[in-house]
């Protein structure tokens, strides 16, 4: 007879959707606000946007030009230390980001990076251009601006900047932004320089490029006021109309990036990093508020276990899997490649592990993501006897019952890595686990389309600012804030009223904010033409073009501005603009009318148009689609034999009337 196990058998999935169950967890599409209120939904946003200078911050490099992963002169090694802050502390993202050893590779390109990017010369004065956008775009969010703008420094260890610090100042503080149903407090905005760009992060060794480096970034923070997924949503659209608005600022890829701040009732911040669309963010917040709750009805259960977290413990012993006779495949392939293999029994945590936390993970990916993080063991790195995708077998469970002495109530984890990462692997999976009595472990995650999240690094705190010494303090006098003040575009909500005066179409309102169409609209308005015709077309026409077309690099909008000007000029119908459009995105450098040779458009006088109608009424009563060929189905028949001749010549509205006459006196 077969000897029973001494840990009691759990089905992983099993409990995994038996603890989705118990804290209520609501799918996305399926939550609503009362789902929200229950678990105490917070959050708010960092919204980064790049300004468009033609120099970096405060370096005289040019901003805005990439280059390729593997186009560079250079190459730069450092390893990061980190510094006290004012009042003698250790920040500690900083002694995270020390302990994962990691050597960092700068790629550098001699066009865009200079001695400053490298930290072997001190600052220029900051850009002066690029404080007076920031400084324009903090009184269009209403925010209070500072006296006196002071540099200080923001400790990253990351890697991301060379320095091992990023420059940064405040501009403005406590204003607010009016969404449709409330209004959305502001905490400041601040100028800062923006980072490298990574390439890789593998094991030990992270390479980024410089070419991003030092670029002009303003940094707009909201206090935690939104209580829905869908109002941070529309708050982060807000903020980004307000910045595009301006007309200072950076579009395209990378150019935007919003850091995203989630909290439930009993949780804490958590720092949801990098979100590069807006459209990610719903499912991102409501994974990461129901993640927490999960975090903290595993401190319940843990609590009820061991009401003296301080007594928990775990135990571990490296094993040979071979010796100790292991089915698993996977830990005999790593363990064949050199890898030592460690077995840990973790006490009273049966369940745990394969607790929810996000849709398709549970509480084995917290510590996975960890040991991938600190102590660079990449992924696979472990597995446990509640592995959700290859949980350990029953014979591979009974051996390392024996080898650990487990209980039935203990939990096992396996995990594998070169001799000096297994160290810190060990101490990064028992700090992950006495987090677990605490609650919500307060730290930066990294985003993924999906909605779902991995651990990044340890929230910073305050200990990583301190004052720049290499920057003098920049008075900002009351008539100099003035005249910014008469320069700045109006409000959001104005132009919400703008595009409603116009009658146009409010599915279009998104696209055009987001694009800053609205200066664009008023041109057009400004030569005779409709304002819902315009902004129709813009949010309809071109939105469908830009997403079907590719871009040429030198098409503006301004490009659709002077192609209503032609059409007006050349006495052509504007409903050819519809046609032309697709040819002048893709060839903006070309000239109008070589544009209508393309879409071979050849001009006609209403008389030439109208002369065929008589003939192809008749023609059509002979066609007989329908036993019952009606007025309107031979009107639609005629307009569409004559309606490439007559697009561009005659209003479409012109047309039909003439048919319809024809057919009257018929």
């Amino acid at each position: 007879m077969k000897k029973k196990s001494s840990s009691t058998t759990l089905d992983p999935k099993k409990n995994y959707q038996q603890t989705q169950k118990d804290i209520g967890y609501v799918p996305r599409k399926k939550a609503k606000e009362s789902d929200y209120k229950r678990i105490g939904f917070m959050s708010g946003l960092e919204v980064h946007q790049q300004l468009k200078t033609k120099q970096k911050l405060f370096c005289h490099c040019p901003a805005g030009i990439f280059h390729d992963n593997n186009d560079y002169h250079a190459e730069v090694i450092r390893h990061m230390r980190p510094t006290l802050s004012e009042m003698g502390e250790y920040d500690g993202t900083a002694l995270m980001e020390f302990k994962t050893k990691k050597n960092i590779f700068y790629r550098i390109h001699n066009k865009t990076t200079c001695t400053y990017e490298i930290d072997d010369t001190p600052p220029f004065p900051i850009n002066r251009e690029a404080l007076e956008y920031a400084l324009q775009i903090s009184l269009l969010c209403k925010l209070n601006i500072v006296g006196e703008v002071h540099i200080t420094r923001k400790q990253y260890l990351d890697g991301s900047i060379p320095t091992g610090f990023q420059r940064t100042a405040i501009l403005g503080v406590e204003g607010e932004i009016q969404l449709k149903n409330k209004k959305v407090g502001l905490l400041q905005l601040s100028i800062e320089e923006d980072s490298c760009r990574e390439i890789s992060d593998i094991g030990h060794n992270r390479i980024y490029k410089t070419d991003r480096l030092g670029m002009p970034l303003i940094e707009t923070v909201t206090h935690p006021h939104c209580l829905t997924p869908d109002e941070l949503r529309e708050a982060a659209d807000y903020i980004r109309f307000i910045n595009r608005s301006s007309g200072k600022v950076r579009t395209g890829m990378g150019a935007a990036r919003e850091d995203v701040n989630v909290s439930c009732a009993g949780g804490t911040r958590v720092e949801i990093k990098g979100v590069a669309h807006n459209k990610w963010i719903p499912e991102l917040s409501h994974n990461e508020a129901f993640r927490q709750w999960a975090l903290l009805n595993i401190r319940k259960i843990l609590l009820e276990r061991y009401p003296d977290p301080g007594k928990w413990e775990l135990t571990w012993k490296e094993f040979n899997p071979k010796e100790l006779g292991i089915e698993n495949q996977q830990i005999l392939n790593f363990f064949n490649e050199g890898n030592k293999c460690i077995a840990i029994n973790l006490t009273n945590f049966q369940g745990i592990l394969s607790h929810f936390t996000q849709p398709g993970k549970s509480f084995n990916n917290e510590i996975s993501d960890r040991l991938k993080v600190i102590a660079c063991i990449e992924k696979p790195n472990m597995t446990s006897s509640e592995d959700l995708d290859s949980p350990l077998s029953e014979n591979d469970i009974e051996k390392f019952s024996k080898l650990l002495g487990t209980k039935p109530t203990d939990a096992i984890l396996l995990l594998w890595g070169s001799e000096e990462d297994i160290p810190t692997a060990i101490e990064t999976v028992e700090e992950r686990c006495r987090m677990a009595f605490e609650g919500v472990p307060r730290e930066t995650r990294k985003s993924f389309p999906d909605g779902t999240t991995i651990f990044e690094r340890v929230l910073p705190g305050a200990d990583r600012m301190y004052p720049d010494t290499d920057s003098p303090p920049i008075p900002l006098f009351e008539n100099y804030i003035d005249e910014l003040r008469q320069q700045i575009p109006p409000d959001v909500s104005e132009r919400y009223e703008q595009l409603k005066t116009w009658e146009i179409p409010d599915d279009t309102y998104t696209y055009l904010l987001k694009r800053n169409l609205v200066p664009v609209i008023e041109q057009i308005v400004d030569l005779g033409i409709s304002g819902r015709f315009i902004g129709t077309f813009l949010g309809h026409t071109l939105k469908r073009i830009e997403g079907y077309f590719p871009r040429h690099k030198d098409f503006t909008y301004d490009h659709v501005v002077e192609l209503f000007k032609f059409l007006i000029n050349e006495k052509i119908d504007l409903s050819l603009a519809k046609t032309m459009l697709p040819a002048v995105y893709q060839n903006p450098n070309m000239d109008f009318n070589s544009v209508l040779t393309i879409i071979n458009f050849k001009r006609r006088s209403k008389e030439e148009l109208v002369a065929p109608i008589d003939y192809l009424i008749e023609k059509f009563k002979e066609i007989k689609i329908s036993k019952n060929n009606t007025k309107s189905i031979t009107i639609q028949w005629v307009m569409g034999q004559l309606h490439k001749q007559a697009l561009g010549n005659i209003n479409l509205r012109e047309l039909r009337k003439s048919i319809e006459s024809k057919l009257t006196n018929a």
